[in-house]
């Protein structure tokens, strides 16, 4: 995620407001036959079901944008993990009509915010696959920043982080249990619709369009997407033939030449942190005025202020944050500090021939006074200001690792970290740990300091190896 109020917000949280943690799971399943409905992350413990992983999401859609109804069949393919005579779904989306399991009718009941409880008319059994369907229809609640975010055309559009998903179709809303995903949408022939991965079918018969997007390598919920517009498109491709297709809402057309850039900044990218993961990518520009743009998988979604360092930032994120996810929410800097760091220090330096080190020493005079910019720790920023400190010290922290561990070990060591993890997930604990089996130096002290501290850190961790004073 790319927030052009990021520095801002974080200034406003850092300055003394207090945002309280989540609370822990007053309710225990002690029932071992039932799944536990969340999986209690610290931030959001109630997202996420537990008994069961999905293996794909198979999507029907169809939408009528003057009337903002959305129809859906939502088609799961799971895997139970445990004996199941009952579970949950995340969905906090139009009314459910019906839920089979195994193509028998199976009982539910909507409870909570977001949570679908299932009982099946057979227990299922651990180890063996079973499919959920689940058909609703309704008005598409407008949840912008959050999920299903109409457009001033009339169309929409879903995005939100950490969640979205849950407004448009029914999943297991964690980054733990990634899947593949197929999603067709139906729509009036004159609206266009885009989503991740590679578009298989574009039908129009003149009353209906129906188009068909699959998404081959596995997602999280959160970053997967669909934007029904009045699209013009841009088809690219990279040299070794990967296709980069970009579309644009009516008043985000101005943006075609930005996305002309994508092919040199994925192979940019590529050069730190190895060959691109998925098999398409391009953008999605929208033309609603969102406070942020974000790394749906394959294909960002756009605010319309979003500039090249945005273009780089969500595209970063391709490799550290989707290819690889978090574990927790509290991890977030694997995400988030390596996306600031790569577009807001080794693009301008690679590419503008910027002094970053300049840079860094006067982001530290600048700040070094002030200490709500330290306290918030990087390692667990806690719920409610993941999305503050990662972007503004984050790419401080890299910055003097970078130089702590030297360029010949720090780029290809990252690069082997993100790679390692491709299409998983990892925790900055694992991270950490990775650091030190790099040197035999300890970093102990220098990731206490950076990572866990809430007071700036002191000038030897501050200027490592060759980062001078200035």
């Amino acid at each position: 995620m790319h927030n052009r109020m990021r520095r801002l917000v974080a200034g406003l949280l850092l300055a003394g407001a207090t945002v309280a943690p989540a609370p822990a799971r007053a309710q225990v399943v002690a029932d071992p036959t039932v799944g536990a409905p969340g999986l209690d992350d610290p931030y959001y413990p109630d997202d996420g079901n537990g008994g069961y992983r999905v293996e794909h999401y198979d999507l029907t859609l169809g939408y009528d944008p003057p009337s903002r109804q959305l129809t859906g069949t939502a088609r799961l393919s799971a895997i139970a993990a445990q004996p199941l005579r009952a579970f949950d779904l995340d969905f906090s989306g139009p009314a459910v009509r019906t839920v089979t399991v195994n193509g028998r009718p199976a009982t539910f009941e909507r409870t909570g915010a977001h949570k679908l409880a299932v009982t099946p008319v057979l227990p299922l059994l651990p180890g063996l696959p079973f499919a959920i369907v689940v058909d609703y229809a309704g008005e598409a609640a407008d949840s912008p920043d959050s999920g299903w975010t109409l457009s001033p055309s009339g169309g929409a559009f879903a995005a939100g982080e950490p969640h979205s998903a849950a407004t448009w179709y029914p999943l297991n809303d964690t980054p733990l249990d990634k899947a593949t995903f197929e999603v067709r949408v139906t729509v009036p022939p004159e609206w266009e619709v885009v989503s991740n991965g590679v578009r298989v079918s574009d039908v129009a018969d003149g009353t209906h369009r129906t188009v068909d997007w699959r998404l081959r390598d596995p997602v999280a919920g959160y970053l997967t997407t669909v934007a029904i517009d009045h699209f013009e498109f841009l088809d690219q491709r990279r040299v070794d033939g990967t296709p980069l297709f970009s579309a644009f809402a009516p008043q985000a057309v101005s943006r075609r030449d930005l996305e002309t850039k994508l092919p040199e900044v994925l192979d940019f990218l590529e050069t730190l942190y190895g060959p691109y993961p998925f098999e398409s990518g391009g953008g999605i520009y929208v033309d609603t005025d969102l406070q942020f743009s974000l790394e749906t998988q394959t294909r960002p979604i756009y605010a319309p202020w979003s500039d090249l360092n945005t273009v780089v930032h969500e595209n970063t994120h391709q490799w550290w944050g989707d290819s690889m996810s978090v574990r927790q929410w509290a991890d977030i800097c694997l995400n988030e500090c390596f996306a600031s760091y790569t577009a807001d220090y080794l693009w301008p330096e690679r590419k503008d021939g910027k002094d970053v080190d300049a840079m860094y020493r006067e982001t530290i005079d600048k700040n070094r006074g002030d200490p709500s910019f330290w306290q918030t720790p990087l390692q667990n920023p806690g719920a409610g200001r993941e999305f503050t400190a990662v972007y503004t010290r984050g790419p401080l922290f890299l910055h003097a690792l970078r130089h702590l561990l030297g360029d010949a070990v720090f780029f290809p060591a990252m690069s082997r970290f993100v790679q390692a993890h491709r299409y998983d997930n990892a925790s900055m604990p694992e991270f950490r740990a990775y650091l030190q089996s790099l040197t035999p130096i300890g970093l102990g002290g220098f990731l206490d300091a950076w990572l866990d501290r809430t007071v700036i850190p002191p000038d030897a961790e501050l200027f490592p190896g060759s980062l001078s004073l200035g």
